[in-house]
């Protein structure tokens, strides 16, 4: 991965000082939620209603306790539920040797290779992590708890790792065409008798990172299997009781627990086998939306908008009310959904900390969902009325605390794209490069929400316009893409590509690509413009607004580079299930998880 670490907690006390502390803003978001009547109610319904099902996992045999060496940066809460929705109790490292005296020990490796071994050094946990891994151990890495395993890494660097597998961790190269972030299901070749992967069956398994380790001749004892992303990586490694892998099984879904149940339970008879499956290549991805506000009850609600217009078109005006946040999403992730948006549209624009219902609705979600979510909206700089300055990097990181994967950012990032192409200086103050410089690009996504201009001839503005498919309502045979902010209220000076451009170059790893044209309409995604953005950009794209049917999906992926597809409405009011846009897609020989 390549972020920078960040502010220590309770469960990462190792960690060294940072501005950014996770203390206050706990400590100042509980008080406000405490005096919230609704956010009592809300956590109460959910807490009764969702509990862990822990209690209905078999418990290991003997000691039942899973050692976490946790770094303290990104989202570690989908270990720690993965670990316990398996039967698990969780005993965090706080001095070395409790790595040395760990019965199983888990590093979910999150943040940047040189940061990480700096404080691994300084605390002695390097020491103790080689000769507890030379004693053969169980051990499991995961993503950077794989490459910190071997000799160096050319991030910021070359930087030296643990050095227990020979070879050096390199970046991805992106002018073969290949999208780096590498983001998505990708298939694995398996190499060697791997115990921990044996109930894979040729399934998908989710990767985010822009840093890989290669196989070679020196190394081809530990490789246990290998994923292609333009070359064939490592994905993962096994000697012994000592296992490693560069995707995430936390958020692979089922497949993903199998893997962890197969390092905690290696002895036991008990298998949850998945169907075999055809995974062969990155798979592209399918996104369940759910765009969750309060209505005028207070209740927190799944809505849907017709052009960005969330209101009844009835006396009473009321908000379109289409289901509670932490049902559809796990209805979603039993359907197959790829990933769970969640995208704040109240906004919460005075107090984003304020928002603790959907900070509950991330921490309730991801005990029992396990693949990649993201959330966004109000995520910026502000100032409370008693003057306290909150920066973006700390609302972004109680996001992240809670459950979180991936940040959006949408209005913040249109400003900051403006003065980057103003100026043509990054200041690294922003929202996209402050949260990018320290959990990594993969870790943000930037919102773009266009809408068209038409135009007669494509040299009357200075933004770059398109010839369009079909031609505009007065003949017009060509359009710009006016980007706009505050939920598509207002226009600015500057074009989708213009901004897709300059946020790829200000640190996003993803770009969540709507139309407010399109959007709640059924007739299909905006083909020109996801082509238009597609092209022009080297990081992943999702293609959003205007599905109404399976064929929409298969035609946005056919005609475009689009890496995944999202929909909302749609699948909140059933239309079009989940599951067969997935079962469509497939037989169009479309590669997709099922």
């Amino acid at each position: 991965m390549e972020a920078a670490p960040f502010a220590s907690s309770s469960s990462a006390p190792f960690l060294p000082s940072y501005p950014v502390t996770a203390r206050s803003l706990t400590s100042s978001s509980s008080l406000l939620f405490r005096r919230s009547n609704f956010g009592r109610s809300y956590c109460n319904y959910y807490a009764a209603k969702f509990k862990s099902p822990r209690n209905l996992s078999i418990r290991a045999s003997g000691d039942s306790v899973v050692t976490l060496l946790d770094y303290g940066a990104g989202n570690v809460r989908s270990v720690r539920n993965a670990i316990r929705y398996l039967g698990f109790d969780i005993k965090d490292v706080q001095t070395p040797e409790d790595i040395l005296k760990a019965d199983r020990l888990i590093f979910p490796g999150v943040g940047a290779f040189a940061a990480a071994m700096d404080v691994l050094n300084k605390r002695g946990m390097a020491e103790a992590l080689c000769t507890y891994i030379e004693k053969d151990r169980p051990f499991l890495g995961i993503c950077l708890g794989l490459q910190l395993l071997f000799e160096s890494s050319e991030e910021n660097g070359p930087v030296n790792g643990l050095g227990l597998i020979p070879g050096v961790v390199g970046r991805f190269d992106s002018s073969n065409g290949y999208r780096v972030p590498h983001i998505g299901w990708n298939a694995l070749q398996i190499k060697t008798d791997s115990e921990i992967l044996d109930d894979i069956g040729n399934r998908h398994v989710y990767f985010v990172h822009s840093y890989r380790a290669m196989p070679s001749d020196a190394n081809k004892e530990w490789v246990s299997s290998t994923c292609n992303y333009g070359v064939d990586f490592i994905a993962s490694v096994r000697r012994g009781n000592v296992h490693a892998v560069q995707f995430h099984p936390e958020k692979s879904g089922d497949v993903g627990l199998s893997i962890l149940r197969r390092f905690l339970y290696p002895k036991s008879t008990i298998t949850t086998k998945p169907n075999e499956g055809k995974a062969s290549k990155l798979a592209k991805r399918v996104i369940a939306c759910l765009d969750v506000r309060t209505n005028d009850k207070g209740d927190l609600v799944v809505t849907k908008g017709d052009q960005y217009d969330v209101r009844e078109h009835t006396k009473e005006n009321e908000v379109r009310n289409l289901g509670k946040p932490v049902e559809l999403a796990g209805q979603y992730y039993k359907d197959g959904a790829d990933e769970v948006t969640f995208l704040n549209i109240t906004g919460f624009r005075d107090f984003p900390l304020g928002d603790l219902p959907m900070l509950q609705v991330l921490r309730y979600t991801s005990e029992n969902v396990f693949v990649p979510l993201t959330v966004g909206g109000g995520i910026r700089d502000f100032t409370d009325a008693n003057g306290r300055h909150y920066t973006s990097l700390e609302v972004a990181s109680e996001y992240f605390r809670s459950g979180a994967d991936k940040i959006s950012i949408g209005s913040d990032a249109v400003y900051a794209a403006e003065e980057y192409l103003r100026t043509g200086v990054k200041t690294g103050k922003s929202s996209l490069e402050q949260i990018s410089r320290v959990y990594g690009n993969q870790a943000v996504v930037v919102s773009i929400d266009p809408r068209r201009v038409y135009l007669k001839n494509p040299n009357d503005v200075e933004f770059k316009a398109v010839r369009l498919t079909k031609s505009g309502p007065n003949g017009e045979e060509y359009a710009w893409y006016q980007c706009t902010v505050n939920g598509g209220r207002e226009g600015r000076p500057i074009g989708a590509y213009e901004l897709a451009k300059a946020v790829e170059e200000l640190g996003a790893g993803e770009i969540l690509l709507n139309c407010i044209d399109c959007d709640g309409q059924g007739k299909g995604f905006d083909i020109d413009l996801i082509k238009l953005i597609s092209d022009a950009v080297s990081i992943p794209v999702i293609a959003s607004s205007g599905a109404g049917a399976t064929d929409h999906f298969s035609e946005v992926f056919m005609k475009t580079s689009a890496s995944a597809a999202l929909a909302a409405g749609i699948f909140h009011r059933k239309e079009v299930p989940l599951r067969s846009v997935k079962e469509h897609l497939s037989k169009e020989g479309i590669e997709v998880r099922i």
